[in-house]
């Protein structure tokens, strides 16, 4: 397995004191690697590798670097369970969620490579007599990528997709947790016929690493995923430089459910959303807004999928949920199912270390009932798997309460009358609207991003997410024989 920071095409271990441990959460016993951290002499020398490769990328054709793209996916896809098996032993996740998310990152590879077909502007009709108007997208030159942990494989394929078919060249630092799943990436994107200096991958911590790509002027345009006390910092100084940023941070996210609705289908959808991958999704459902009549029923469904939940480490089989991704993630989620308890809400079920696990950081399926708009559970990520529930008299509480937080990511309600459902798509402030599905989920041609604390810079994914890596420019051809612009009145 490689390890260390890879720059230029070369693997290598920077001279440094600190060492980078990466555990797995579900067994402290198991150290996956360890290996000195990156500092800001191993940002600078990246960064002067993604400088010098940059011409050459530039300059090879669209649909040649679409190929390459499409090659690490055909490679990912051969060496799928080497990558799921690595992501679980680090990140925490079971089995078969790593396995889901590394072919979610192959569906992004794909889609991109074909983007390296498609990238282009438009022809638009000039006011002027005997002349040819159009624009062209062009990459920006060195960018820069930071990713957190909790998706270690698809995001930084998210990112990095989109940045390297627009010509772009790349230095990732990837979350510190997570390490091995991004060297994987690494050496597919090598493997596949990436040129030395193109894709460069430091790691180390944020506030090395991270502020001296975010500060480096040779940086274009800066991606980030992570917290919003980091993201809004970063913004500040990225943009004061006049350079490119995009910021996708946190989510509180709630299930509206009906008094016509499907409980069983909406039970299932909201244990996925707020269980699946230990709730540790900026998409996670942390919020579900009853109707009175429903809200009773709807919970004893909640607490019964919970307690059939199996929890234990991921890679054993039958796993349904996996640890916290580390310590201190850990004491957040008991932090925060203890503030709940102090301010009234009412535990139905889970509330700490699951009997049977003495070891890893494991929290078992929580979920709260009474929980009120002021309460801390109700307005803060927790980004573990606590779930609260809320009742509401009507459609208009139940969306008030819901666009009652800071965050904006996404959003979800389940009924069977289609007036309803638009009115809450249309006054949902979130940049992404569910209806009769979970809060989860994103598709690689499909914008994905949000509004308000959530998110600043643009979307990720889609069309949006490589024109976030161009620059627009506007070409003006005059083929009239005159050096004059002669206007039409």
């Amino acid at each position: 397995m490689s390890t260390g920071s890879y720059v230029n095409g070369k693997w290598y271990h920077p001279n440094s004191e600190r060492l980078v441990r990466n555990i797995n959460p579900a067994d402290t016993g198991d150290v996956i690697a360890e290996f000195p951290e990156a500092g800001a002499d191993d940002v600078a020398a990246a960064l002067a590798a993604a400088a010098a490769a940059w011409p050459g990328w530039r300059a090879t054709p669209g649909p040649e670097r679409g190929r390459v793209l499409w090659r690490a996916a055909d490679l990912a896809r051969q060496r799928l369970e080497e990558i799921a098996t690595t992501m679980t032993r680090e990140e925490g996740k079971t089995l078969k969620e790593s396995r889901g998310e590394v072919l979610k990152g192959i569906s992004l590879l794909e889609y991109y490579a074909g983007e390296g077909f498609r990238m282009g502007g438009k022809t638009l009709p000039s006011e002027v007599r005997g002349t040819f108007t159009y624009t062209l997208r062009q990459p920006l030159g060195v960018v820069g990528l930071i990713a957190p942990w909790n998706f270690p494989w698809a995001i930084p394929v998210w990112k990095s997709a989109p940045a390297l078919v627009a010509g772009n060249t790349v230095v990732f630092k990837p979350a510190e947790l997570t390490p091995a799943t991004a060297a994987l990436l690494a050496d597919l994107y090598a493997e596949a016929g990436l040129p030395p200096g193109v894709f460069n991958l430091v790691v180390g911590r944020g506030s090395t690493v991270g502020e001296a790509i975010v500060n480096a002027p040779s940086v274009r345009a800066v991606s980030f995923t992570g917290s919003n006390a980091v993201g809004g910092a970063l913004y500040v100084k990225a943009a004061q430089r006049g350079a490119k940023v995009t910021c996708e941070m946190g989510g509180k996210n709630a299930v509206i459910v009906l008094p016509d609705a499907d409980l069983d289908k909406a039970a299932a959808a909201i244990h996925n959303g707020a269980f699946g991958s230990t709730g540790q999704r900026c998409t996670a459902t942390s919020r579900v807004i009853a109707a009175p009549g429903v809200r009773r029923p709807l919970l004893d469904r909640l607490v019964a999928l919970a307690e059939g939940l199996k929890v234990g480490p991921g890679l054993e089989p039958g796993v349904d949920m996996g640890p916290a991704v580390d310590e201190k993630q850990w004491q957040t989620d008991l932090h925060y199912i203890e503030a709940a308890k102090a301010e009234g809400a009412r535990l139905v079920t889970g509330g700490g270390r699951p009997a049977h696990l003495s070891g890893g950081y494991f929290v078992a399926p929580t979920i709260f009932d009474g929980v009120t708009p002021e309460m801390r559970l109700f307005q803060e990520e927790v980004f573990g798997p606590v779930l609260g529930v809320s009742e509401a008299a009507t459609l208009e509480e139940a969306i008030r309460f819901a666009n009652g937080v800071q965050y904006g990511l996404t959003a979800s309600i389940f009924t069977q009358d289609l007036n309803a459902a638009l009115k809450f798509v249309e006054a949902a402030e979130t940049g992404m609207v569910h209806v009769n599905e979970a809060t989860v989920g994103g598709e690689a041609q499909l914008p994905f991003g949000g509004t308000k604390a959530t998110g600043v810079g643009g979307r990720e994914m889609a069309e949006e997410g490589l024109h976030f890596f161009t620059e627009l420019k506007t070409v003006f051809i005059n083929y009239s024989g005159s050096a004059e612009r002669q206007m039409i009145r």
